[in-house]
């Protein structure tokens, strides 16, 4: 029997390994520049001579794959804290409204800097969003002390998020500058105009969250089995629980301020690791949450990336290539700016660039090969 659950332990490792193998490879070769194996491994290697094809690999493609594989996992991870905290098993940083407050915090933050014209910074994000997520998270606590109900304690998250999403559209609605008009955008989700910059800051964060949470395991384990276990294996329930809420919520908040909210992975991937490896160890979990979660944001932005233009966004990429404003391809279309700047970023995310200047360079240079 022992042998049987390590010989599944270890297959299981090997199979996210190898899942993670396939689709950083496959990320790295996605897009809508083509590059071949030779191309790439002299980017890598550093002795590329093409300039263009070395900003699309070093400074685009590879930056997006490592913020999917860190949010992705974090998110994860997140979850299965949450589940653990609330022993519900669809718990999740998006279903309590967490992630929803983290998202008003951090619109409220960028509408009140940028108005002012003070750019904001990775850190600023993460501490509005961490402070969106703390006051959401206040809030199912305050509920989970009156009702008996854990289905009840769902609803009230799922109504917390939808006021906070609320909150937050009225706000973005009647902002005035264009910046600010484009958090609907971010509000989506998305992985796309990652910068190195944030990639560090992300990974400080989140790897200092997880490790600590990794260190959390024993106790972890002995929770799951009951309070009254925890607390007779030696387990301090009040700090135990207050460091559970506070790594949930740093992990969520990072997701947040860099990707936007995301929903269904934090809820979803423990339980497939739980069907996976057949164990509620979280020495286990915990590592194979994070791959899990890394793997599934890498697949989906890689069908987000290399998905075709719909209609309406083969209509207004030509004029965006030629320069044309937001404003003026809204009234050639009778749309408003607001539908135009949501297409013109889906756009960006299918060519894997981040502004309107790198879609025109990319068109040039596609045309040039033509």
């Amino acid at each position: 029997m022992e042998q049987k659950r390590k010989t599944r332990t270890w297959c299981g490792f090997l199979l996210l390994l190898v899942l993670l193998a396939v689709f950083l490879i496959w990320n790295l070769f996605a897009g809508s520049v083509q590059l071949s194996a030779s191309q790439i491994g002299q980017i890598l290697l550093g002795v590329g001579e093409d300039l263009t094809q070395q900003r699309i690999i070093m400074q685009i493609r590879l930056p997006r794959m490592a913020s999917a594989l860190i949010l992705g996992g974090a998110l994860s991870v997140s979850g299965y804290l949450l589940q653990t905290f609330f022993h519900n098993p669809i718990a999740g940083p998006f279903v309590l409204g967490i992630s929803s407050g983290a998202k008003l915090a951090v619109s409220i933050a960028m509408i009140v800097f940028l108005s002012r014209g003070v750019r904001s910074s990775s850190a600023l994000l993460i501490g509005a969003a961490f402070i969106g997520a703390m006051l959401s998270m206040g809030l199912i606590l305050l509920i989970s002390q009156r009702v008996n109900q854990m289905s009840l304690l769902v609803v009230c998250g799922v109504m917390i998020g939808y006021i906070c999403s609320a909150l937050t559209d009225f706000l973005v609605t009647f902002a005035d500058d264009s910046n600010i008009v484009n958090l609907h955008n971010w509000s989506n989700g998305s992985f796309s105009g990652m910068k190195w910059e944030n990639v560090t800051t992300m990974a400080w964060a989140c790897g200092t969250a997880l490790i600590l949470t990794f260190f959390l395991s024993k106790p972890i384990r002995a929770y799951q089995l009951g309070e009254v276990y925890a607390r007779n294996m030696g387990v301090p329930i009040k700090a135990f629980r207050a460091a559970l809420i506070l790594l949930s919520s740093v992990l969520s908040a990072c997701v947040t301020a860099f990707a936007g909210p995301i929903s269904f992975v934090g809820i979803a991937l423990p339980h497939l690791m739980k069907a996976l490896f057949k164990t509620a160890e979280p020495l286990l979990l915990i590592p194979a949450s994070f791959l899990g979660g890394g793997i599934f944001c890498l697949a989906c932005d890689l069908i987000a990336r290399t998905a075709k233009l719909s209609k309406r966004e083969a209509e207004i990429l030509p004029l965006a290539l030629r320069g044309r404003t937001a404003e003026r391809i809204a009234g050639e279309f009778f749309i408003s700016k607001n539908t135009v700047d949501t297409h013109l970023r889906r756009i960006y995310a299918k060519c894997g660039v981040h502004t309107r200047q790198e879609l025109i360079d990319l068109g040039e240079r596609t045309e040039a090969e033509l």
